[in-house]
């Protein structure tokens, strides 16, 4: 997912992100396969000697070959095993198309909704990144909609089981900024069933970084009675990443580690590379200081105050 700062490239083809002006991270680029300018953002679809192929959107790191499946079963997978009975999913972003093929897994899953508001992104995930989706964009239980993701979720009338936002994280004059205040998490909500649950990615775990995540984290605290903080480290990301589960009743710190593998079992297919029972529970026993960080944050994001990733 998304970091910080715009890449810098020179003529022995490396991209670089910058995680604050003083820290940076630099992948050796082997072949550029697109480059493009969206109407949205900037993409960079290129295949890299350390993390394989690799989808670059505004400069940040959304998703490599390697390790794509740690961030993407650590996002799906707790909140659907979680639910009793998922069956209408909504995904917010997820332009890869990996959101959904972890979805999919679910025998439980009537439908996954995807809304996306950059088809041309889509497009090319579709043709470079088979490994990715593995056809679960244009399976029958996906309905794909290339859309306004926030007036997606102002305007249906429909309902759903969980909601999962895999959107680019916040920067100024980005795309997503505003599908990340209270405002749009009042209105989401509304979008769930009862008992429904609610999952993001919530920015960096980086100590250097945590001003979104821990931002966030108060401003759903607003909206949902439950706000579970959990993290994962995703190494071509090169920071634990930060993701945030939140419901009104349902608590996944109450699963144990030998009920999600009987989950898993009963109600899923296809096989997971990084989640099972231990390590859900050890995604959400986090250690004292990111707790201690979050419970003292009060700032809530709001359409007028909002909180951008990298400043």
């Amino acid at each position: 997912m998304p970091r910080s700062g715009p890449p810098t490239t020179n003529g022995n083809h490396w991209i670089t992100e910058w995680f604050t002006p003083y820290e940076r991270h630099s992948h050796q680029i082997k072949k550029y396969l697109l480059k493009k300018k969206t109407a949205f953002q900037s993409a960079i679809l290129a295949d890299t000697y350390s993390f394989g192929r690799c989808l670059i959107l505004d400069g940040e790191m959304q998703s490599a070959q390697l390790d794509e499946f740690i961030y993407h079963e650590s996002l799906v997978h707790p909140s659907l095993l979680l639910h009793p009975n998922p069956r209408e999913v909504l995904v917010l972003g997820g332009g890869e198309g990996a959101t959904v093929r972890e979805i999919l897994k679910h025998k439980t899953v009537r439908r996954a909704t995807m809304v996306d508001i950059d088809g041309e992104v889509v497009d090319f995930c579709i043709k470079y990144l088979k490994p990715w989706h593995q056809g679960a964009l244009t399976a029958r239980r996906t309905r794909l909609i290339i859309g306004d993701a926030k007036a997606f979720v102002e305007t249906t009338p429909e309902k759903f089981d969980v909601i999962l936002s895999d959107l680019p994280s916040p920067i100024e004059a980005g795309p997503a900024c505003l599908l990340y205040t209270v405002e749009f998490y009042k209105i989401l909500k509304a979008r769930l069933t009862p008992g429904g649950i609610f999952a993001l990615q919530a920015g960096s775990g980086n100590l250097l970084q945590l001003e979104l995540h821990q931002t966030l984290a108060a401003t759903l605290r607003k909206v949902f009675k439950k706000v579970y903080p959990y993290y994962a480290h995703v190494p071509s990301f090169d920071v634990p990443w930060a993701f945030l589960l939140c419901s009104d009743e349902r608590n996944p710190q109450g699963l144990s580690s030998v009920e999600v593998n009987k989950r898993l079992a009963r109600r899923t297919t296809g096989k997971l590379k990084f989640y099972d029972g231990d390590a859900h529970v050890g995604l959400l026993h986090i250690p004292k200081h990111l707790r201690a960080s979050i419970r003292r944050e009060t700032r809530v994001i709001t359409n007028s105050h909002p909180v951008y990733f990298f400043k």
